[in-house]
């Protein structure tokens, strides 16, 4: 990387390490912090070691640096007890779920979102930069990941519920009560991707001459004959 571009995610990698050490100082309850942060520090520890070979810009380094504040936010209090309600009437004077008509704390919801809002991003720079993905490819293939991503989150989830059980398995899961928490959690990080990879495909659109034509090639046969059986026999002669 140029020296100019390793300022922003030297920073920002400087800011969520403070931030995660800040807020785990004295989580809401401990255990649900660490189960929290174990897949963010297995993250944070991948960006670092493929910092080199693999340097995001700095717009994918500046979206998952707000995803992971947002998750150090929820780690800290458990998602279903973030007291966005008691912000929001300090600053508004009006609670938030009131206003909005929620009956549940919704904040998962926004890190779901945010998952598939913030991250689609830098999945799409990673299969143009490394798959090529090109056209309708460079769009489906982030939007498949935070989908199937998404879905491994919610069985983990469960696993850990299950293999955790009584309070920490609770408070780890946080369904509320809702049987279809783990439904909605993965709608939630659909839509944000689909409305991401959606502006960033009107952005291209825009400036890229070439867009319509590299989306329909994109689609276009490139070997018309069939793999399986009839690519056995082509290898067999």
């Amino acid at each position: 990387m140029h020296r100019h571009s390793t300022r922003l995610p030297l920073t920002l990698l400087a800011v969520i390490l403070a931030l995660g050490v800040a807020l785990g100082i004295a989580p809401l309850y401990r255990s649900d912090w660490l189960l929290e942060n174990l897949l963010a520090a297995a993250g944070v520890a991948g960006l670092v070691l493929t910092w080199k070979r693999f340097p995001f810009s700095r717009l994918s380094y500046s979206l998952i640096f707000t995803f992971l504040v947002l998750h150090e936010v929820g780690a800290h209090y458990t998602y279903a007890e973030v007291p966005y309600d008691d912000w929001f009437e300090v600053l508004a004077g009006r609670r938030l779920n009131a206003l909005l008509g929620f009956e549940r704390n919704n904040y998962d919801r926004l890190v779901h979102f945010s998952y598939g809002f913030l991250l689609a991003y830098p999945m799409r720079e990673l299969f143009v930069r490394v798959a090529d993905a090109r056209g309708f490819w460079g769009y489906f293939l982030p939007l498949d990941v935070v989908m199937s991503t998404s879905m491994l989150y919610e069985l983990i989830e469960w696993a850990a519920a299950e293999a955790f059980g009584g309070d920490l398995g609770a408070a780890y899961l946080g369904t509320q009560g809702d049987v279809w928490d783990a439904h909605k959690d993965m709608l939630m990080a659909s839509c944000g991707a689909a409305l991401a990879l959606t502006l960033v495909a009107l952005v291209h659109r825009r400036l890229d001459r070439d867009f319509q034509r590299e989306w329909a090639e994109s689609l276009r046969v490139k070997h018309p004959e069939p793999l399986g059986e009839v690519a056995i026999e082509r290898l067999n002669r």
